[in-house]
């Protein structure tokens, strides 16, 4: 196994080494993990080569943003629409 030092921010070390007492990981272990999810993330960018693999991905969709019902699509243009108003002065 290789060894490979790290220059970490002080402040990110004690946010990281939290988060990894909060999983129950060391923060070697945690760091890893880390590093494993973000290459396994950047690995499914590929292109879909069945309708399994499309399942899979909105499954995984599903899995992370939690049940849950989608906004209304008119609510979701007047959100909008409040956001790139809000601000701006009244004429």
């Amino acid at each position: 196994m290789a060894r490979v030092q790290l220059i970490i921010p002080d402040e990110d070390k004690a946010r990281f080494v939290r988060q990894a007492r909060r999983e129950g990981l060391s923060f070697s272990a945690w760091l890893r993990a880390a590093a494993r999810d973000r290459l396994e993330e950047r690995q499914r960018t590929q292109r879909f080569q069945s309708q399994e693999d499309l399942q899979r991905f909105w499954a995984k969709c599903d899995e992370r943003e939690g049940p849950g019902v989608e906004p209304d699509w008119e609510e979701h243009l007047q959100t909008i629409h409040e956001s790139k108003t809000r601000g701006l002065p009244d004429v």
